[in-house]
């Protein structure tokens, strides 16, 4: 089992939080997406730039930008 970050996750991959790096209200608001410690999240699709790209967290489509997702750690 490997740990990286959410933004090295591929399209149609899953994977599940390992933990955020994240500090304050952006630590925060990651939770408040379902962002939490055992949450599994998939890739859903990736901008044309890559830039932000959609995950399915607890049922939910949401777009992050890669500075973002770089502050959430993964196991696959």
């Amino acid at each position: 089992m490997s740990v990286t970050t959410l933004n090295q996750l591929k399209e149609g991959q899953t994977a599940t939080i390992s933990g955020l790096l994240a500090k304050g209200s952006m630590r925060r608001r990651l939770q408040d997406i379902g962002l939490i410690e055992g949450a599994k999240v998939e890739c859903l699709q990736k901008s044309p730039f890559g830039d932000p790209v959609a995950y399915l967290i607890c049922g939910a489509a949401i777009a992050l930008r890669t500075e973002d997702s770089d502050h959430v750690m993964i196991k696959s």
